[in-house]
């Protein structure tokens, strides 16, 4: 297991390097799009007008929204490229299951990520002027995030394994999530709370803007309620990744095209 981990690693790393005019196109066209829509939005609203907090919380939740298109690129990307390549039947072949492959490929490829919406993340500070927090309680609402990114993945993943072009499918999906990380649905209350804690990832992007943007101080109940949607859509994922992997075996499309 840790030798395909570290494989993984270095395929990601490799790919990177060698292809590194796409991560230089991915970070400046997303800092760019977000730029502008400060750049519009501040010449709609006035001079005179403060953005405050919200600004902040915005830039939390595109970052997130952009961290998880690179999550999906991963795993349901990655599967539409190895089927066009012609390599897709040969990591089926493997001696490790096909989700246990892409799973290592995603957590290998999730530091090179982290990095690169890092980067992004200060370049749209430095250019908005935003000031955003990052105390060490970040990190257990960004493993909920990160686990309901990755159950989103795998049932795409699914679903790209399933119909083999998936693009326009996947480019819809990817911007109605935008939704997800830029409402604050923290803010709901009555029984539209309780269907935000349903929605994937919201919780705990919730969590996110209220510690980096706003200061806030943990809520540990409301951390819960995050890892538990976190856990059940990233298991609800990787089974539904399982059901077509097995569906595809039987039929014997895996590597039909």
């Amino acid at each position: 297991m840790l030798s395909l981990f570290l494989a993984e690693f270095k395929r990601s790393f490799v790919q990177l390097r060698r292809y590194s005019s796409e991560l230089i196109g991915g970070v400046v066209g997303t800092t760019i799009i977000f730029y502008g829509l400060f750049l519009s939005t501040q010449y709609i609203a006035g001079p005179g007008f403060q953005f405050g907090t919200r600004l902040d919380s915005i830039i939390v939740g595109y970052v997130l929204w952009a961290l998880m298109l690179f999550i999906m690129g991963d795993i349901a990307g990655g599967l539409q490229q190895e089927s066009r390549t012609g390599t897709l039947e040969q990591l089926f072949l493997s001696p490790y299951s096909a989700s246990t492959v892409f799973l290592l490929r995603a957590i290998a490829s999730l530091i090179l990520n982290l990095t690169i919406n890092l980067g992004i993340l200060l370049l749209i500070m430095a250019l908005t002027g935003s000031r955003l927090a990052f105390p060490p309680t970040l990190l257990p609402p960004l493993l909920a995030v990160l686990l309901g990114a990755y159950g989103i993945a795998f049932a795409m993943g699914a679903l790209a394994l399933t119909l083999k072009q998936v693009q326009q499918v996947l480019s819809v999906f990817q911007f109605g999530l935008i939704f997800l990380f830029t409402v604050p649905v923290e803010s709901w209350t009555g029984s539209a709370r309780f269907l935000g804690w349903l929605l994937p990832m919201a919780p705990g992007a919730g969590l996110l803007r209220g510690v980096m943007a706003q200061g806030a101080a943990l809520d540990w109940g409301i951390l819960a309620v995050a890892l538990l949607n976190g856990a059940v859509y990233f298991l609800a994922g990787v089974a539904l990744f399982g059901w077509a992997e097995r569906r595809m075996k039987r039929l014997g499309k895996l590597g039909g095209y």
